[in-house]
């Protein structure tokens, strides 16, 4: 009889070994690596099994097709983040903080389906049913007919599913919880996660039901478990939120049916989630306008446009190195712009501390946050106050021009809402008449144009 062999298998990164080890030689996590029970046979045999197989069809790229039927949740911002709404037969995986509102925003969204005659199955391996009724009965949705559950045996959940008519929703808190009698490994490890997924998945397709795995995140905030997972699912959404903002963001990072990187607001409250419509006026701050350090940014994420107060304070330092601290923004990005002030401007601040913060707990990642950030650093370190009326975008290079940046339109028209009488932009970004927006432009094309707008002290 042929000895029966072990695999050891990385739970951070899926990397399989030979043999056990402390480190994984693979991502470099500590304690990661446990082991196995390996499959019965080779996928390539398993995939040969059964005989020849039979012929695959094919068709043109100019076939009929028509746009997937989407299902409204009734939370706008998460039909914005999933592109309009949920699409029959797709997987999606939400991951997140604990604590962060997954558990909360999804049996809203089932409830709000249900009460729309749509079948909804929510099933719970982490809490049990007084738990998840007492949190309805906070949310005021005890009366929705959801059908709650707590079964994670990934055989047991399919047949249930598969003796009555498929439902619309199918929701699973969370995915780590799940486990196969047929994987010889506990709830959670990588080879329970990619078996049960994968299972959960096809029944989705098959049937036509929308699947939601909640998946739990690591220490660094990635969904735990290997990269396999999402390369499963249609759709991957992150909820986000720094700590001591009762402000919730959700991200989408993958989207087969959408836009990426579109972002949903919510506000976390005794009665539940609620939507923000309004996210400019939420991240901007009259108080802290036409103070020296602030400065707006009119920028873009995904699709939608938001206003956002940046925040800089530069000072003398006593250090022989200054510190620089950044949140929400790029590190690096900031290291740049500096050494482009005082390479290209002549601004020194090479003996000063600089400090700088995207107020409300957003994380910038577009360039276009270039102009603003330069404009509150040189307020700071004028110490005189920016234009409170102004907006500001553009790209700053190495040379100290100011690039064009897309969305132009949608920038002036979401800054003219919210009462903004100047924008402060790149003069190749004017392509057209824009006055008709209600807001005066100001066009630049160097970074020292701007410096020039303050007096600066000596050096």
């Amino acid at each position: 009889m042929a000895k029966s062999s072990k695999a050891f298998v990385c739970q951070a990164c899926g990397a399989v070994t030979s043999k056990w080890s402390g480190k994984c030689p693979s991502c470099g996590e500590w304690n990661a690596v446990i082991e196995e029970a390996p499959a019965a046979s080779s996928p390539a045999l398993v995939a040969i099994k059964g005989g020849k197989g039979r012929l695959a069809s094919f068709e043109t790229l100019a076939a009929a097709t028509r746009d997937a039927p989407r299902l409204k949740t009734g939370i706008a911002e998460l039909d914005r983040v999933l592109g309009g709404g949920l699409v029959p037969g797709s997987a999606v995986l939400v991951g997140g903080d604990p604590g962060i509102g997954k558990s909360t925003l999804l049996l809203q969204a089932a409830a709000e389906l249900a009460q729309g005659g749509a079948r909804v199955v929510y099933l719970s391996g982490e809490e049990a049913p007084p738990q998840v009724r007492m949190r309805a009965t906070r949310l005021g949705i005890t009366e929705a007919p959801v059908a709650l559950g707590t079964e994670t045996n990934v055989a047991n959940i399919i047949a249930t599913l598969g003796s009555a008519a498929a439902p619309a929703l199918v929701v699973i808190d969370s995915v780590q919880t799940l486990w196969s009698e047929g994987l010889e490994a506990a709830p959670g490890t990588i080879s329970q996660l990619r078996g049960c997924a994968a299972a959960l998945i096809s029944y989705a397709k098959a049937s036509g039901a929308t699947l939601v795995l909640v998946g739990h995140v690591t220490k660094d905030g990635q969904i735990a478990g290997p990269k396999v997972i999402e390369h499963m699912v249609d759709t991957v959404l992150y909820f986000e939120s720094l700590s001591g903002h009762q402000f919730r963001i959700l991200r989408a990072v993958k989207n087969r049916f959408g836009p990426t990187d579109e972002i949903g607001v919510f506000e976390m409250r005794y009665e539940g989630l609620t939507e923000v419509e309004n996210p400019s006026a939420l991240f901007l701050n009259d108080s802290d306008r036409g103070t020296p350090g602030t400065a707006v940014l009119a920028g873009m994420e995904g699709s939608r446009p938001i206003l956002v107060e940046i925040q800089a304070l530069v000072a003398p330092s006593s250090l022989g190195t200054p510190r620089r601290a950044v949140v929400g923004w790029d590190p690096n990005r900031l290291s740049m712009l500096l050494a482009v002030l005082e390479a290209r401007c002549g601004v020194r601040l090479g003996s000063h501390d600089v400090y700088l913060n995207v107020a409300g707990g957003l994380r910038l990642a577009e360039p276009a946050a270039d102009l603003a950030t330069a404009a509150a650093l040189l307020s700071s370190f004028a110490g005189r106050p920016a234009p409170g009326d102004a907006v500001y975008f553009g790209e700053v290079s190495l040379t100290g021009a100011v690039r064009a940046v897309g969305h132009t339109d949608q920038r002036l028209k979401e800054a003219a809402k919210l009462g903004f009488l100047r924008a402060i932009l790149p003069g190749a970004s004017l392509g057209s008449d824009r006055e008709a927006e209600g807001i005066a432009l100001n066009p630049l094309s160097q970074l020292d144009e701007l410096v020039a707008w303050f007096a600066l002290p000596e050096a």
